[in-house]
């Protein structure tokens, strides 16, 4: 019989094979390569996780704690039973269930436009040929050096001819599409999405947007769900622009926290529950997309 031969590794400065190292396996004939994990690793994998949720784990103990508690040295480590009290505290020194309603709404629709807009626009920079295709991406990315500080007193007397102030479409249609998404989902679809396979759809006889509908989402699906996420987290935690455009009768989550804890000594132990409930539709939506998430880095890091 004859024996199977090693898989081929590279040659030494003398010419004879060189075997990989001790500790690593090479499988597919060297094609993909698995390093076994080692103490270190995770020591360190550890090390990050803690510092992580740590400051979460804080306003779990801070939130479940009164105020007195909080002010001792040191302080205590594990949650306390104030946690239902102080939740019933947020109630009634903020309308915090109207603020969670009203950030739902606009940063659910800021989402779902900024999703839908973006791909739309990164379809249409990524794989269609038009004039000043080049000049317009060049303009969309450009904006992004603008600080939006600058836009708030043009944007505000907008508004305030439309009489849009204290109303929630004031703080949605400002956020409908962001040049970032355009690039993020121009740059995953330039990558993702195969020239053969759109030009394969216009030979059946499909449409602009039956390709889009059909091929350009399906595909997309994982990059959407990056982009909805980090939209959604940075329109639930806008402060600047909704505190200028609505007020305390028609606030969102972050306007309405800055009513907690008011008095001669802060209560920390306030603010902290209502963070606390300002951050679980944040975690809720992490766990609904995760999957795709985890899905869309994993494919963008494979892509060669």
């Amino acid at each position: 019989m004859t024996a199977l031969a090693a898989p081929p590794t590279a040659p030494e400065k003398d010419g004879s094979p060189q075997s990989p190292p001790p500790g690593r396996r090479l499988r597919g004939g060297g094609a993909g390569r698995t390093m076994k994990a080692g103490l270190l690793s995770y020591v360190i994998l550890g090390f990050a996780l803690l510092i992580s949720a740590f400051p979460f784990y804080w306003t779990i103990v801070t939130a479940s704690r009164s105020n007195a508690d909080m002010a001792k040295v040191p302080p205590s480590l594990l949650p306390g039973p104030n946690l239902i009290k102080n939740f019933e505290q947020v109630l009634e020194e903020a309308d915090i269930g109207k603020a969670l309603l009203n950030s739902l709404i606009v940063s659910g629709s800021i989402t779902l436009g900024t999703v839908l807009c973006c791909t739309l626009a990164g379809f249409a920079f990524a794989k269609l040929r038009f004039k000043g295709r080049n000049a317009l991406l060049t303009l969309t990315i450009g904006t992004m050096m603008i600080p939006p500080q600058l836009g708030v007193i043009p944007l505000f007397m907008l508004i305030a001819e439309l009489q849009w102030v204290n109303q929630l479409q004031a703080v949605i249609l400002p956020g409908l599409v962001s040049a970032f998404g355009v690039f993020f989902m121009r740059q995953y679809l330039v990558q993702s999405l195969p020239d053969e396979l759109i030009e394969a759809a216009r030979v059946d006889g499909a449409s602009t947007a039956r390709i889009f509908w059909s091929i350009v989402i399906p595909i997309a699906r994982p990059g959407m769900a990056v982009l909805g996420m980090l939209t959604f987290m940075t329109a639930w935690n806008d402060f600047f622009w909704p505190i200028i455009a609505l007020s305390s009768q028609e606030p969102t989550v972050q306007v309405a926290l800055r009513q907690l804890g008011g008095g001669y000594v802060n209560d920390q132990s306030v603010i902290m529950a209502g963070t606390l409930l300002g951050t679980l539709p944040v975690l809720l939506v992490f766990g609904l997309l995760g999957r795709q998430i985890v899905g869309g880095i994993m494919q963008g890091a494979v892509k060669g």
